[in-house]
């Protein structure tokens, strides 16, 4: 499957479909924000996951008066500032904490622009981490070893699975919403690949 394809596969999904796939995808990075959060002793997890839940509960109740806004509010003191942390895990972290906040700015703005930059987000904290363990193995990153590596090849596999899952969910439903979830999370590992 190639990368091209899987985004053009996003972008064929409809509005609702695409934020379905975006707040599946996050399920698979919010867990690198808690590693993160429970290493550094930085931001509150929960507050990302109360957010995480009011946009699935908005996607089902898209008339709901839920407001994103404040949770917006509450999302943002928590992203971690690059500067403040000399760890590689802070890269995740603050890419979990903008893809959220990218699907709320989305299901403002219905916006599906911001749906299909939260995969793209997703696919390059994986890049990002292979680069860091090839260099970890005093080995130079290129596009074509970055690709091929197994952990992006999983991550390619996943979203081509997610999108799969999505095309044919049919009316979105609190049921198979719960589905997407457990789907999104069930190999027990986040997109990097560590244990949740």
């Amino acid at each position: 499957m190639t990368k091209a394809n899987n985004f053009q596969r996003i972008r064929e999904l409809n509005y609702l479909q695409q934020a379905v796939l975006a707040a599946a995808i996050i399920e698979r990075m919010l867990p690198n924000y808690g590693l993160f959060s429970e290493a550094t002793g930085f931001g509150d997890e929960s507050a990302l996951r109360s957010a995480l839940n009011v946009c699935w509960e908005k996607l089902l109740l898209p008339k709901s008066k839920i407001s994103l806004e404040k949770q917006i509010e509450k999302v943002e003191p928590n992203v971690p500032e690059l500067a403040q942390f000399d760890m590689f895990g802070t890269y995740p972290a603050i890419d979990a904490a903008t893809a959220l906040l990218g699907l709320m700015h989305g299901l403002m703005a219905k916006d599906e622009q911001e749906f299909i930059s939260i995969a793209k987000i997703s696919q390059a904290t994986v890049a990002r981490y292979v680069e860091f363990l090839l260099l970890n193995d005093d080995i130079e990153p290129d596009n074509t070893l970055v690709r091929d590596h197994p952990v992006m090849q999983y991550e390619i596999e996943i979203l081509s699975e997610l999108i799969d899952f999505v095309e044919n969910m049919g009316r979105i439903s609190s049921d198979n919403v719960k589905e997407l979830k457990q789907h999104a999370v069930a190999d027990g590992q986040t997109n990097i690949g560590l244990t949740i």
